[in-house]
C-alpha cells in the first residue's frame, strides 16, 4: 500500500500540534515499521523546511530533521504535467489539486490529510490519519 502524506500531517508531528499529533505520530510509527510505503512531494519538503526553520531558527537543526524525514518517506516529484492537469481539476484549491494529480500519476493508493474537504473531488481516495490507521489495522489482520 502506498500513501501520500499531506504537509499538515508532517507538521502535526514536528510541532506536536494537538489534538492532531497523536494520530499523526501513530501513523509515523507504522511508516517506520515499514507497514506502508509513504511519500511526500518535493514541494512539501520546501514547505516543511520553511515551517520547521521558522520554529527552530536553525538551518543545521532543520536540515537534521529533514534528513530524518527522508529516512521515512520517499520523495516524489511534481511534474509540469501535474500542474497543467490541476488547472482543469474539480478541486478548488489549486495546491491540493496539484498534489492530487501528483498522487494519481505516482499510483498512490491514498492521500492522508486532515484537510479532507478540499480534496473532495480527488481521483485518489482521501483519508484522515485515524481512518488510514484503522484501514491499515484491518489490512494487517
Amino acid at each position: 500500500m502506498k500513501i501520500l502524506l499531506d504537509t499538515c500531517v508532517i507538521i502535526d508531528v514536528l510541532q506536536n500540534r494537538e489534538p492532531f499529533a497523536h494520530d499523526a505520530k501513530a501513523l509515523f510509527l507504522e511508516i517506520a515499521k515499514r507497514n506502508v510505503i509513504a511519500c511526500i512531494t518535493a514541494k512539501s519538503v520546501t514547505d516543511i523546511y520553511y515551517l520547521t526553520h521558522k520554529q527552530t531558527h536553525s538551518d543545521v537543526q532543520t536540515r537534521l530533521i529533514l534528513r530524518k524525514i527522508f529516512t521515512l518517506f520517499d520523495v516524489i516529484d511534481t511534474l509540469g504535467l501535474d500542474c497543467i492537469n490541476a488547472m482543469s481539476s474539480p478541486i478548488n484549491d489549486y495546491e491540493d489539486a496539484v498534489m492530487s494529480e501528483t498522487a494519481l500519476r505516482n499510483s498512490v493508493d491514498y492521500i492522508v490529510t486532515r484537510n479532507e474537504k478540499d480534496y473532495s473531488h480527488s481521483k485518489v481516495r482521501v483519508l484522515l490519519p485515524k481512518e488510514f490507521l484503522n484501514l491499515l489495522l484491518l489490512d494487517q489482520k
